[in-house]
């Protein structure tokens, strides 16, 4: 049949929207399938405006929405809450979204920013509240739950009411997270190929046992003794320093290191020298020798003894940050994965760590239930699966680091560079921190990105980056797929992406 010279089928395609919304029941009428352990705690239709969630923070500018929220219990250990956002106007799609640190609530920003774009969404705390790991203490299924099964079962519920909801299947599935939400995303690509066509994984934290690891070695170095301290002038002498060494290195002196992992920057040029005149560790323009050999330790890449697997610190040009690892508490995060998840010990402390024993025990007591390490990534690929992975080369929170290194690693296991520029591409990002922000630009979408891959087969090569100063855009520049990075043409506006070509290093 056809209807104005355009089959009924693509006409129908292209009013899928209006059919969905017309298709949908009253909210309310939603129920888990027979197979899941739980209960629908509230089916509420939320009008278009304004939406404030119980104990979170008021939202604007939503469209209207049939909201629900249910809690899985898999196994008697688990409460696993999850939230599914069901919009009037649907685009045909589903997007799950991720959490942040130890990730005990509904990532609500996450959720408006799907629903917005016409996604049906969907969110989970990962079993507990709150952001300490003290859920983790003797409660082996809760910290599965947050290692990837609360993600899994949020999805497969979605994806039900979805197909309830609409009376019609999502016609693609996407992750979208940073950090712990990277990390998720990659467990699902790992674990689970069949969750999502798409996955944005940005600065995962995926070697979450290194990380851990990594941050409280650095806690020890700066608490070595009270000179090695690596306070706010010491953080700013380093970071002068490491751009003096590395910054021209794209061909341009613009406050950002294009390459981090090729700067051969050695911190011990900002140590101060005793001499006849008079220059001491208190001189303002150096660094005390015991800071420069904390900083050397930051910078420092050890390996696991038991793997041979190196664990990567901190990169030249994330100096400013270096007060989430180096500041006067140790990173918490770290701590209590140490105290609650490896030794089960809420007394355990700082003054018991030892890198060389603790490093390997947390890897192989972990066994990528939380950590996100497996290179094998063939199921994903073979049946389509598309991972779009970014981080800052300035992240301070999670080494960037293990992001070239996990590609490494699935390009090592898949063995067909072919193959894994169809499905998997690495976006390094010079001068942003950690998930946002930084010195770079900093400021890109990569759904868009994402959608033209597995909908139109268009693979990204470049991402085009933004930054803001002042409210306004000051600067862009063009994120190249890794090993490629971006190279000044010389002559062009030292400010605009068309300035700048992606090259092989």
């Amino acid at each position: 049949m056809q209807m104005r010279g355009l089959p009924a089928a693509m006409l129908l395609a292209l009013l899928a929207p209006c059919v969905h919304a017309a298709a949908a029941p009253e909210c309310g009428s939603l129920r888990l399938p027979t197979s899941v352990k739980g209960e629908i705690l509230q089916q509420k239709m939320q009008p278009a405006g304004g939406f404030q969630p119980e104990g979170a923070s008021r939202m604007e500018n939503l469209p209207a929405f049939c909201r629900v929220v249910a809690v899985l219990k898999p196994t008697v250990q688990s409460q696993i809450r999850v939230e599914v956002w069901l919009p009037q106007n649907w685009n045909g799609k589903l997007m799950g979204v991720g959490n942040g640190g130890f990730s005990g609530s509904i990532a609500y920003a996450a959720l408006a920013d799907g629903l917005q774009r016409g996604y049906a969404t969907a969110s989970t705390d990962t079993g507990h509240e709150g952001s300490s790991g003290r859920f983790a203490l003797e409660q082996p299924q809760k910290v599965i739950d947050f290692g990837y099964r609360a993600v899994h079962e949020m999805t497969l519920v979605a994806k039900r009411f979805v197909q309830d909801y609409y009376r019609n299947a999502a016609q693609h599935a996407y992750w979208v997270g940073c950090s712990a939400g990277g990390r998720q995303g990659l467990q699902s690509a790992q674990r689970y190929p069949e969750d999502y066509d798409g996955i944005v994984a940005g600065a995962p934290a995926l070697d979450w046992t290194g990380r851990a690891s990594s941050a409280l070695r650095v806690a020890q170095a700066v608490r070595a003794t009270p000179a090695a301290r690596v306070d706010t002038r010491a953080m700013t002498l380093l970071h002068q320093a490491a751009l003096a060494a590395c910054d021209a290195s794209d061909g341009l002196v613009d406050g950002v290191i294009e390459s981090p992992q090729r700067c051969r920057f050695d911190p011990q040029v900002t140590r101060c020298t005793d001499s006849a005149s008079g220059t001491s560790s208190a001189d303002s323009s150096c660094l005390a020798p015991a800071q420069a050999e904390a900083a050397r330790a930051i910078y420092e890449a050890p390996a696991n003894s038991a793997t041979g697997r190196a664990i990567t610190g901190l990169y030249p040009g994330s100096e400013l940050g270096w007060a989430t690892w180096a500041g006067n508490q140790p990173f918490a995060t770290a701590i209590d994965h140490f105290r609650y998840v490896v030794y089960a010990d809420p007394a355990w402390s700082l003054q018991q760590f030892r890198f060389d024993r603790d490093a390997p025990r947390a890897e192989k007591q972990d066994d990528n239930t939380i950590n996100a390490l497996n290179p094998d990534l063939a199921r994903f690929f073979q049946r389509g699966g598309k991972l779009l992975q970014y981080h800052g080369w300035s992240d301070p929170q999670i080494s960037p680091g293990v992001s070239p290194q996990y590609y490494e690693s699935v390009a090592a296991r898949i063995g067909d560079m072919a193959r894994v520029n169809a499905s998997y591409r690495l976006f390094m990002v010079p001068g942003m921190a950690h998930c946002s922000g930084g010195d770079g630009a900093s400021r890109f979408d990569m759904v868009p990105a994402l959608e033209n891959w597995v909908e139109r087969g268009v693979a990204p090569g470049e991402i085009i980056a933004q930054r803001e100063r002042g409210g306004a855009v000051d600067r862009t520049r063009r994120l190249c797929a890794w090993p490629r990075v971006a190279r000044y043409d010389g002559s062009g506006d030292p400010n605009a992406a068309a300035s700048f070509r992606c090259e092989n290093p």
